[in-house]
């Protein structure tokens, strides 16, 4: 790719009540899927949530956070992604067994899963929202999360390879009532992308070749990043709440104490005058 990647795209349709958003990632999907021994299957899905999230971060009235996690009984335990309306994304996968490289069948993956949105307002109450993950497919999961919960018609077109990952989201705006028949015409346009052209074109391409004869409204570009929070005084913070004696074990047996951080495997070390002040 020779253009800038790692952007999402807002845009309204001028005379029609449809909004939509792309989202191409490489950079901060491959920063994500750093140091993590991720089977193909699971760094194809963690691609989709994490496109997903941004996508749906873009959505977000409020500063602040979005998690979304499937949970299952299959051989993913879970994946998870967190995102803020600053587009800073952080994802990660726990696995129960094995996974082969061709294993892609969405419920054969999860098993009997749901889907948790979780929103967390800087101001403000929190939101969670769960919806049962029997389906084909992480976007058909969302979209009907959408129609569940929202009421709103909602297609989204997700890809990812374990380098590149991208997405597409259209939704029907309140204003349109039951009127489908512009949804549906944008919606046929869309399905015509391929995840090649998603990975190869620039944005501005992409939105040039689907809707070249609609009446677009572009918004401002978004940047997205990778961005874990982590930090020793976080970490520092965390073993708080561990009592003093076991602290002292641990020093006496290991000579200092070591935590990494799920997310990004940064490595935290804490001496003894460190925890115990001594």
């Amino acid at each position: 790719m020779n253009y800038p990647t790692d952007q999402l795209f807002r845009y309204t349709f001028s005379d029609q009540d449809v909004r939509g958003e792309l989202v191409q990632l490489s950079q901060s999907y491959q920063r994500l899927l750093q140091g993590h021994d991720y089977p193909a299957p699971v760094q194809r899905l963690l691609g989709e949530l994490m496109a997903t999230t941004a996508l749906l971060s873009a959505t977000l009235k409020f500063e602040g956070h979005i998690n979304l996690q499937v949970q299952g009984d299959g051989p993913i335990n879970f994946i998870a992604v967190n995102g803020s309306h600053q587009q800073d994304l952080r994802g990660i996968a726990h696995l129960r067994s094995d996974i082969a490289d061709d294993m892609n069948d969405f419920r054969q993956l999860f098993g009997k899963a749901i889907l948790i949105i979780t929103l967390t307002p800087t101001e403000g109450e929190r939101y969670q929202g769960v919806v049962n993950a029997d389906a084909n497919s992480l976007a058909e999961v969302v979209e009907n999360y959408f129609m569940q919960s929202e009421q709103l018609h909602t297609r989204l077109w997700l890809h990812a390879d374990g380098e590149y990952a991208a997405g597409m989201l259209l939704q029907v705006m309140p204003a349109a009532g039951h009127d489908r028949s512009a949804f549906e015409h944008l919606e046929t346009l869309t399905a015509t992308i391929t995840a090649n052209e998603l990975f190869a074109l620039s944005g501005a391409e992409v939105l040039h070749r689907l809707y070249h004869q609609e009446s677009l409204e572009l918004y401002e570009v978004q940047q997205v990043s990778y961005h874990c929070g982590c930090s020793r005084e976080r970490t520092l913070d965390s073993l708080a709440s561990v009592h003093p004696d076991e602290l002292r074990d641990i020093l006496q047996q290991d000579g200092e104490i070591v935590m990494t951080c799920d997310y990004c495997l940064t490595e935290y070390r804490f001496s003894e005058s460190d925890l115990l002040g001594e």
